[in-house]
């Protein structure tokens, strides 16, 4: 394996690890109703699962309620009762074709569990980001012991590695950073 598959397969990993990690906090309530929170949720019609984002349209008219209206009205029940049963910390009514989904502020306590949450996404990004640069440095290690690289090349290999690493955990820090303060503002 040389260089440029290393290095390719290195960043392609950092890249899904940061993808990963963002997609993970978006889902992390915030006390704002944002559509991205039951966008995903699987709803059974059809005879097969689908998203509510391919079923219905996704308003938030205020920060703390979403509405859903289904383009097919046959599917409003199904979609009220996946609401109702999934654990969203919010309570949904339907009024005719539409459903409201009201979510109630989060407490302090609540804020600071989201907080925690959304550190320990960071800190198993982290963790998967150290891997791969591990991952990385080994197999550089390897191609200099069987002479495939000069030991200068190594230590500029593993430099690379650790720059690339450091600049990940900066921005994935940032992203988590920014995550907190927003679950923090009222």
């Amino acid at each position: 394996m040389d260089n440029q598959d290393y290095s390719a397969d290195f960043h392609e990993t950092l890249k899904k690890a940061l993808n990963f990690f963002a997609g993970e906090i978006k889902n992390i309530k915030t006390g704002r109703a944002t559509p991205s929170l039951v966008e995903n949720l699987e709803i059974e019609v059809y005879g097969s699962k689908m998203p509510l984002v391919q079923l219905a349209s996704i308003t938030a008219p205020e920060p703390s309620l979403l509405v859903v209206k289904a383009w097919d009205q046959t599917n409003t029940k199904d979609i009220n009762k996946t609401l109702q049963s999934a654990d969203l910390g919010a309570t949904c009514s339907m009024d005719g074709d539409l459903i409201r989904i009201k979510f109630a502020p989060p407490t302090e306590e609540r804020r600071l569990e989201l907080v925690k949450k959304a550190k320990e996404k960071a800190e198993a990004t982290r963790v998967k980001v150290r891997l791969a640069r591990d991952k990385v440095r080994d197999l550089v290690a390897k191609a200099a012991q069987d002479k495939e690289i000069s030991e200068d090349d190594k230590f500029s290999r593993w430099e690379d590695s650790d720059k690339k690493t450091k600049e990940t955990n900066d921005q994935i820090k940032e992203m988590a950073e920014s995550k907190e303060k927003e679950i923090m503002t009222l």
